[in-house]
């Protein structure tokens, strides 16, 4: 990563009392419309999210030479191959599908069982439904990545019928049950966005544009999901912080079994050891400064 920023901040897990983060919602819910854009609801949309997305798609990269997509086709929804024999970007690039997958899936089944805008009776489920649009957003961008290589064949396809139901069913949880899981998928996914970036100049080294291209995808969907993780810490009070710190090794764990590339290309210990000590220190200043963050960790 690059342009490490030098603000110190506490952890994600620091104690806040419900005053505080009643407080917190509420300035969420200014960032969150002045930066993704108003809500396009029957497109699953927001407005600044749409008009940037246009942005990339305005500017296709160019690359030097084609990518060579047989082994990306094979592999993306099911590894077929063995992970250690396919090269570095298609392994990333198979191993980002999956998750994004994960991510889409999930998102579908909230959206469905969330109240809409007109329906929303506290803020936090007009939180929770632009949370969404951007989480869709964010299934956007991952599909410009693959656009960049002119991966125009790729299809998002459905998880099997028992994950499809386990994402169905999560979201009508009570919070108090669902708040502590569903943080930890948020920093699962802002560990994952880290690994990620932090590989992109040594596996499309001889793409430099493409590298770019990709990390500026990555940028946006990171600055969302830095403020996911404050956002979702934001439902839990002690007991879920323990909780969430409890289940995160095995969630890590079960969650990645799932995606076999990143055995591969990443640490899960590792991962999981970030996880547990994230504190928003080591992400790079251009994505703090447009991110926001739970006013008890700064």
């Amino acid at each position: 990563m690059i342009g490490k920023q030098t603000t110190k901040h506490r952890s994600i897990f620091t104690l806040a009392d419900a005053e505080e983060r009643a407080r917190n919602f509420e300035d969420y819910w200014i960032f969150t419309q002045a930066h993704s854009g108003d809500l396009i609801e029957e497109d699953k949309d927001l407005t600044r999210k749409r008009a940037l997305l246009q942005q990339f798609r305005n500017n296709p990269v160019q690359l030097s030479q084609p990518f060579p997509g047989a082994a990306f086709y094979r592999n993306y929804v099911e590894l077929k191959d063995k992970a250690e024999a396919l090269d570095r970007k298609t392994l990333l690039l198979t191993c980002i599908y999956k998750f994004a997958r994960h991510e889409w899936v999930g998102i579908t089944g909230a959206w469905k069982s969330t109240p809409s805008l007109g329906q929303a009776k506290h803020l936090t489920d007009k939180i929770s439904r632009w949370h969404l649009a951007e989480e869709f957003c964010h299934v956007r961008f991952f599909h410009e990545m693959f656009m960049t290589f002119k991966l125009d064949k790729l299809e998002w396809v459905p998880l099997s019928p028992f994950m499809e139901k386990i994402y169905q069913i999560f979201p009508l949880f009570p919070e108090i049950l669902m708040s502590p899981p569903a943080f930890v998928t948020e920093l699962m996914g802002i560990v994952f966005y880290r690994e990620v970036d932090a590989i992109l100049d040594e596996v499309f080294a001889d793409e430099p544009s493409a590298r770019d291209r990709l990390r500026a995808l990555l940028d946006e969907i990171t600055v969302d999901e830095i403020a996911h993780v404050g956002q979702r810490r934001n439902y839990i009070g002690s007991l879920g912080v323990k909780l969430s710190k409890w289940m995160l090794p095995t969630l890590f764990r079960l969650f990645y079994a799932d995606i076999p590339e990143t055995r591969v290309l990443f640490d899960i210990e590792k991962m999981i050891k970030t996880g547990l000590e994230f504190d928003f220190n080591e992400i790079p200043e251009r994505i703090i400064e447009r991110a926001w963050i739970p006013s008890y960790c700064i």
